[in-house]
């Protein structure tokens, strides 16, 4: 379990962490998401204890991570993959990591196999792929075998095999009753990875639930309708709109409409006796979901393609 409880980071005008309350529980995939800026890593580094709160604190298991005898065994992180030396081969760094925390060096050989580098074990960090880093780094996370992990953007640099990879890892480990707390951009694949969504932006705590209620609480989410004779369609978004829903599009055949009342609306086409041939909830994704969440808390936004033009005609 890791607890944060008013955690708080500020440098010198700057909030990066603003008052952030959380509880991340084992036993599920804590996705956490938010803008470039909205302070994810520097509240990793604070649960890690690498950097200092402001206000607040950041425990694992009721502990400060600097209060454990033993952090690799309780708590398996990676920050930067590349934050190594790249002379040091991939199997010594490793074992550096062993012997700092009493863990047995049959381990590395272990997590060097279920990361898939144990063919390029004695070759250095510094002639890695960024994709052998992540996975070199995650073994790193592993080494331990501990109960909690923390991983900042584990799948850059991966193909698809190595993604898909990462995701099956994660998910198992989330099985077996270990808190896994994972950032991403990617809302592809943590949409497909997340159980549980953290979103946070200026640093601040803008959403936090079950990945289907953050998703089915979107506005893209709706319904479409479609019916096999176009001659009834006006009679039925008429009765739509009169009972204030909102009809979001429509086709020759079909109407859109806002939000997952699926039940209701049936009910009505049958009231007014149109029948259908397409009654569904469409679910919005977790990227339309994610950018409705934050859109007031995007700094580094690109500009629009008119506003681009405009600038480069001038």
């Amino acid at each position: 379990m890791i607890t944060l409880s008013g955690l708080t980071k500020r440098y010198g005008d700057t909030v990066a962490v603003d008052d952030l309350n959380l509880e991340i529980a084992p036993g599920r995939v804590t996705g956490f998401l938010g803008p470039n800026g909205s302070g994810k890593s520097t509240t990793m580094r604070m649960i890690l204890g690498l950097d200092s709160p402001s206000g607040g604190r950041a425990l694992i298991d009721g502990k400060p991570y600097a209060a454990l005898s033993h952090p690799l065994r309780r708590v398996g992180a990676l920050l930067d993959a590349k934050s190594l030396h790249p002379g040091r081969r991939a199997r010594s760094h490793l074992i550096a990591m062993a012997r700092s925390n009493g863990i047995p060096l049959s381990r590395v050989d272990e997590v060097l196999e279920i990361v898939g580098l144990e063919k390029v074990a004695r070759k250095r960090a510094g002639a890695f792929s960024l994709g052998m880093g992540q996975r070199l780094g995650i073994a790193g996370a592993l080494l331990g075998d501990p109960d909690i992990l923390i991983l900042d953007e584990p799948v850059n640099g991966l193909d698809p095999d190595g993604v898909r990879w990462v995701r099956e890892l994660v998910r198992e480990l989330a099985g077996e009753g270990r808190t896994v707390f994972v950032s991403s951009h990617l809302m592809s694949e943590m949409q497909l990875t997340a159980d549980h969504l953290v979103v946070i932006g200026k640093g601040k705590l803008i959403a936090e639930g079950p990945i289907e209620s953050i998703i089915g609480n979107s506005s893209a989410t709706a319904v479409r309708v479609r019916v096999p004779d176009p001659a009834h369609l006006d009679r039925l978004r008429e009765q739509l709109l009169r009972h204030s829903f909102t009809v979001t599009a429509e086709t020759a055949d079909s109407v859109t409409v806002a939000g997952s009342a699926v039940a209701e609306i049936g009910d009505l086409a049958f009231q007014e006796g149109v029948r259908l041939h397409e009654l569904r909830v469409v679910e919005a994704s977790l990227e339309e979901a994610y950018m409705e969440i934050t859109g007031a808390s995007v700094e580094y936004g690109a500009p629009s393609r008119g506003a681009a033009n405009t600038e480069a005609q001038v």
